[in-house]
Parts: C-alpha cells; sequence; structure tokens
C-alpha cells in the first residue's frame, strides 16, 4: 500500500525529517511571456509560495518553535525552480545539499523546464544526495489545463517524467482536486493515469482548489458566484476527504503521499473556509485514510 511521507522518512533516516520553505528566486515562463503571461489562473501572486524565504537560515529559525527535527529536506517552493540561469541555480543548490542538516534537495518546477543542461545539473547534484523534483501536473484532462492556463499538454509532462525516472532522479506530482468543470470522475481519472506510469510514481501530493484573492480564478469565481457560471463547485470537508481516501486507494505500492490538504495563506483565502482549520481536516482525513497507507 502507499505510504504517508512522515513514515517513509522515519524509515529512511531513522527519526523525524522537516520541509524548509525556500525560494531559489526563479520566476516563470508562464508569467513572462516565454510559453504565456499571467501564469496559472490559480497561482498567487508569490507563486504559491508565500511562506518561502531566500535565506536557508532564516527558514530554520521560522520553525525552531514548531519542530525539534535535526534533519531537513530543502524545498524549493515558489515558482519554477529550474528556471532561469543554470551556473547560478547549481551553486545555490549546491549549497543547500552538502549542509549536514540537509537529507535532500526538493525542487518544485515545471516539465518544459527541464532541458538538458537542467538535467545535467540535477544529475550531479543527485550524485550527492537525493533531489526529488516536484512537477505540477494538477490535471491530465487538457480542455481544464488550457482553461487554467497551465502553459503545456500532458505530452510534455510524460516526456520529462521519463527523462527524470531514467536519470534516477525521484517524482512527485501535484494534483489539484475540485478544479473548474472538473466531474469527481475526471479527477480519479488523474490519479489513475498516475498511478498507471511507468517507471513506477514515487510521490504524490494531493491538494484542494483554493481560490486566493488577486488570482485571475477569484475573479472567474466572483463572476460564477453572480451566476454567469456552473463551472464552479466547492466540495464540503467531508466530500473531500472522502476523494482523498479514494484517491489513495487507486495509488501503486510504496508510492510516497507527500500531502492530502493545502495551505492556503489565512489572508488571501477565499474558499474553502474550512481548510483553515487544519487540524480537524488532517483528523478527518487520519481517519479515513488510517487502513489505505503504511
Amino acid at each position: 500500500m502507499p505510504v504517508r511521507l512522515s513514515t517513509f522518512l522515519k524509515n529512511k533516516y531513522g527519526e523525524k525529517v522537516y520541509r524548509l520553505a525556500l525560494s531559489s528566486g526563479c520566476g516563470c515562463p508562464n508569467r513572462d511571456g516565454t510559453c504565456g503571461t499571467g501564469g496559472c489562473t490559480f497561482c498567487s501572486e508569490g507563486g504559491s509560495g508565500e511562506f518561502a524565504t531566500t535565506i536557508f537560515e532564516e527558514a530554520k529559525e521560522k520553525i525552531a518553535g514548531k519542530t525539534d527535527a535535526r534533519k531537513f529536506i530543502a524545498y524549493y517552493q515558489s515558482f519554477t525552480n529550474t528556471y532561469g540561469d543554470v551556473e547560478r541555480l547549481k551553486a545555490l543548490y549546491t549549497d543547500a545539499i552538502k549542509r549536514d542538516e540537509v537529507v535532500a534537495l526538493s525542487l518544485g518546477t515545471r516539465p518544459d523546464c527541464l532541458g538538458p543542461d537542467v538535467m545535467d545539473m540535477l544529475k550531479e547534484l543527485n550524485s550527492i544526495k537525493p533531489v526529488w523534483i516536484e512537477l505540477g501536473l494538477q490535471t491530465i484532462h487538457d480542455e481544464t489545463a488550457r482553461r487554467v492556463n497551465r502553459g503545456y499538454d500532458l505530452p510534455v509532462f510524460t516526456d520529462a517524467y521519463k527523462r527524470l525516472k531514467n536519470a534516477g532522479i525521484t517524482v512527485i506530482v501535484h494534483v489539484i482536486l475540485g478544479l473548474p468543470g472538473e466531474s469527481k470522475e475526471m479527477m480519479l481519472d488523474t490519479v489513475k493515469f498516475l498511478s498507471e506510469l511507468t517507471p513506477e510514481l514515487d510521490g504524490i501530493k494531493l491538494q484542494n482548489l483554493q481560490i486566493l484573492k488577486g488570482t485571475v480564478m477569484y475573479q472567474e469565481f466572483l463572476k460564477a458566484t453572480e451566476g454567469a457560471s456552473s463551472d464552479f463547485y466547492v466540495m464540503s470537508m467531508e466530500e473531500y476527504t472522502d476523494l482523498v481516501a479514494e484517491c489513495i486507494a487507486l495509488l501503486p505500492d510504496n508510492c510516497v503521499v507527500h500531502r492530502m490538504q493545502g495551505d492556503g495563506p489565512r489572508k488571501l483565502l477565499v474558499e474553502p473556509l474550512w481548510s483553515l482549520d487544519k487540524k480537524r481536516v488532517l483528523n478527518m482525513l487520519n481517519a479515513k485514510t488510517k487502513d489505505l497507507l503504511k
């Protein structure tokens, strides 16, 4: 059966490991005109990295009161962390991965930002310590992808996935549940597709769609609530947690579940407001998945 991230890390490293939210200073080709403008419609101004910092020690200080962890994953979260000057990125990531307290380097990126020079960098870093690449797929459905302005087609993802796996690099895929216009069956189809990938999927992040102020999707949501569209449907906490359990039941053995719920910035979040009660949501998710996860 699939395994929780906390269990995977404890088994692998023998103690608690904590992720540090970091920023590499990269931009995004879907914002600067390289492949599009405006970015994905659900993405915030901070590139989904509102909690990230560019300073490693500052990231450690931020979580010092939350955990007694001595080992960390250097997680570069915001925007596209393989997009930019490769020599600069190589120096930055080498500094992070060579720190004694860092057990792995995790980079959030797009599958269309993994050229030969980037792949060479990743392979070199992976020879030092494990490198995890987090790909923002969100959905396999082209119709939805165009609507949210993802900026690439599914074959781009599958090509990048195979190249990364063939290079021996761990791949974690992000999926958003509740994108506008998607039925439950469409969401499950995305997870089924990932569960049947060859080579086998290493990890997955599942999260509920978050409507954030300042995004294009927020403007679309406002119009929908005024009756202009019926494509938006905000799941209840019970519906969402049931769906997550169904998704996990589809995953291959030993696939690591890195996330089951997203954390939206409180000051920006419009819906779903129930996600602000993180403890209650996690308790419900844990209850519904206890027999599905190691």
